[in-house]
């Protein structure tokens, strides 16, 4: 846990940094640049801790943006996944959707023009989050128990986010590095697992929601690629995975009657030291760029060509 603090002057802050302390998330490194507040619409990486919003954890580059529920989030209804939050536009959105909101000037559940979140996560893998598998039954964290922010743009965000957890085997901690350059759909992983304190190879299941067999699915193992395609309000969404192919150990899609628990999978490893590496992400059709679903799987299956 990461609980070293810089320099406090005002009773506010000291307020503040006691609260982040207490929910177990660092403020050391947390940005390169200060927070844009006149939204002058800046075209940049971009990630962000949000204790008011439930501890948030949001990041962002000119394509995409995402985020993650923190240790805040309530037990029900709350998990590990990976939301998706569908923008337009190629500067940053994650302060200024935050603060429409708080100050109800607007809601990021409602498209003016920019993009919105229409998304649901809930208890879900979302966009590409992992999860321990054994006998035929996935295991999660609830959230991220502390965060550090590596580098914070402009042109590429990096951070960890530290995950614990109770499994069959044991009790599993993941300490997941994610990357987001600019131009790129797809944010990068590299997790380091642990089974009782020690790097393990362990069972792992990356997962895509289906939003209870709403979604189209696809997979490809010679390329290492598992993909969604849906609609939203009439736009399409196309979601994704792919991990260097000899690594796939089987995909399946799995439809259940409970709400959120319905997937395409791809089955993998971690190595001996724990280490996995896999990118997931998304392409809107609002965003003009890549709109039908050939194009996203050609997106994914030439991403490390």
């Amino acid at each position: 846990m990461y609980k070293k603090l810089k320099k406090i002057k005002s009773p506010f802050l000291i307020l503040a940094a006691s609260y982040l302390v207490l929910s177990g998330c660092s403020v050391e490194n947390t940005s390169t640049s200060k927070p844009n507040k006149s939204y002058d619409k800046e075209v940049k990486a971009y990630a962000k801790f949000v204790p008011k919003r439930q501890d948030d954890f949001a990041w962002e580059n000119d394509k995409v943006a995402f985020r993650v529920y923190g240790p805040a989030a309530p037990l029900k209804g709350h998990a590990s996944g990976v939301d998706a939050w569908l923008k337009k536009v190629d500067y940053s959105i994650i302060d200024k959707w935050y603060e429409e909101t708080f100050n109800q000037t607007g809601s990021y559940h409602t498209d003016t023009g920019e993009g919105y979140d229409p998304y649901h996560v809930g208890i879900s893998r979302g966009v590409g989050g992992s999860a321990i598998w054994v006998d035929g039954k996935d295991y999660t964290a609830h959230n991220y128990k502390s965060y550090k922010i590596h580098e914070n743009g402009p042109e590429k965000v990096v951070f960890t986010l530290e995950y614990e957890f109770q499994t069959p085997l044991g009790r599993v901690n993941e300490s997941k590095t994610i990357s987001l350059p600019m131009g790129s759909n797809l944010y990068q992983v590299n997790s380091v697992f642990k089974l009782d304190g020690k790097p393990a190879a362990l069972p792992i299941a990356i997962g895509i929601t289906t939003h209870d067999g709403k979604a189209t699915v696809a997979h490809s193992k010679s390329a290492g690629r598992i993909s969604a395609w849906e609609e939203f309000d009439a736009k399409a969404l196309g979601t994704g995975v792919i991990i260097e192919p000899k690594k796939v150990k089987d995909i399946k899609h799995i439809s259940k009657e409970t709400k959120d628990e319905s997937h395409i999978w791809l089955f993998t490893n971690s190595e001996e030291n724990g280490s996995l590496e896999y990118y997931a992400g998304f392409a809107w059709e609002a965003a003009g760029e890549i709109t039908t679903q050939t194009q996203w799987q050609s997106y994914l299956d030439n991403f490390n060509k």
